[in-house]
């Protein structure tokens, strides 16, 4: 064979992901996992139920429409309609994926050009620079620093040049917790539209927020609604991460690109689950209400701990992470601090600087996550307490 490597130069660097590594460690130690973002607890029963009586009646056992089961596309657009105003044709202005990361995919995809230039906050989701990599693109970083974590905007208006031709979005922001302000989702949309910009943005944190924060989809602003691309999921609001089931929502004209791309990637996916996340998403408001309250109050409980165990604490505005430092603990190396933490605490948690390409911005950054059930964080709370020793 030639000494050519077998993986795509595009790709060099991007081998196992951290959640995989984390997790493993956490299987093999015994650890508690707070590193990777799923819960320990299923979601709503009649969604579960919803989901095996789709099963049994023969509904999306077979491939379902490239686009997604016509009930599911009509949820989504309730819920965008229902939650911000936002009115979308199920039929030609919405897709169903397989979960947010495929619509990412497709979406950078189908959108981007060797050449192009991608703007995106870090520390961002590892998927991202990867789609940006497979697209012969060019991610180019805005660094959000603690402690606030908030776009410096003049430093965007910067990154600008011919070549950028997309800004990819998240908010709320995984993994530092922040949810992008009126004022600053105003002056990103101004600049999309001065530099003729398209935008998408991950949005699937969008019902976890605490607080005062309120999250805003930028679709909704002038100028946005035909140059935006937004992303959602079922997996977090409703705490069924292993169904996949995720959307976009554009115009025709950008929702038929990105359809061009996913064909080719999964086809379709979730046939049954679909069904269910429809029934999902036309739940009362007080599930929506009482999940972000409990969620919200789950934070509280880990946020406590973790500053009682002498960490450096920065309180998230919303999904199911906390961004912390241990510098207080005289130590600099995130993920050698993350190797080291289940054999001192036999807890698990991911080191942010995998989410930076400016390694020394995260270097001593820890992220917590607290969709697990009380016991489990009280426990990794006690546990976590011996770093005090």
């Amino acid at each position: 064979m030639s000494n050519r490597p077998l993986l795509n130069r595009r790709l060099a660097g991007m081998g196992t992901t951290i959640f995989a590594e984390m997790s493993a460690l956490a299987t093999a130690t015994g650890s508690i996992n707070l590193g990777q973002g799923f819960p320990d607890t299923d979601g709503p029963e009649e969604v579960r139920e919803a989901a095996v009586r789709a099963l049994r009646e023969g509904r999306g056992n077979q491939y379902p429409p490239g686009p997604g089961v016509p009930e599911l596309r009509q949820a989504i657009a309730e819920h965008q309609q229902r939650f911000y105003g936002l009115g979308y044709d199920p039929d030609t202005e919405v897709l169903v994926t397989a979960g947010a990361t495929e619509a990412i995919a497709a979406s950078l995809l189908a959108l981007l050009e060797p050449g192009d230039e991608v703007i995106a906050f870090e520390p961002f989701y590892d998927s991202y620079a990867a789609c940006i990599a497979m697209a012969g693109a060019t991610r180019v970083p805005l660094t959000l620093r603690a402690p606030d974590f908030r776009p410096d905007l003049d430093e965007l208006r910067a990154l600008i040049t011919p070549r950028t031709r997309l800004l990819l979005l998240n908010t709320p922001h995984n993994p530092t917790g922040t949810v992008l302000a009126p004022e600053e989702l105003s002056a990103i949309a101004a600049l999309a539209v001065e530099h003729d910009l398209l935008v998408v943005t991950d949005e699937v944190y969008e019902h976890l927020v605490f607080g005062a924060a309120v999250h805003r989809p930028i679709a909704a602003l002038p100028g946005m609604r035909e140059r935006t691309v937004s992303i959602s999921s079922a997996g977090k609001t409703f705490s069924f991460t292993g169904w996949k089931v995720g959307w976009v929502t554009a115009t025709p004209e950008l929702v038929a690109a990105v359809r061009t791309a996913k064909q080719y990637l999964t086809y379709v996916s979730a046939g049954p689950f679909q069904y269910a996340v429809a029934e999902a998403l036309r739940l009362p408001d007080a599930y929506f209400d009482g999940f972000r309250a409990d969620l919200e109050r789950k934070r509280d409980l880990l946020d406590a701990g973790l500053r009682a165990a002498g960490f450096e604490v920065y309180e998230p505005q919303g999904t199911y992470f906390i961004t912390t430092d241990i510098a207080p603990f005289a130590e600099k190396d995130a993920y050698a601090f993350c190797r080291a933490l289940p054999e001192r605490c036999g807890v698990v948690a991911i080191p942010n600087s995998v989410f930076y390409d400016d390694k020394e911005a995260g270097r001593s950054q820890v992220r917590f996550t607290f969709c697990k059930q009380d016991a489990v964080l009280e426990d990794a709370v006690s546990r976590l307490q011996r770093l005090r020793a």
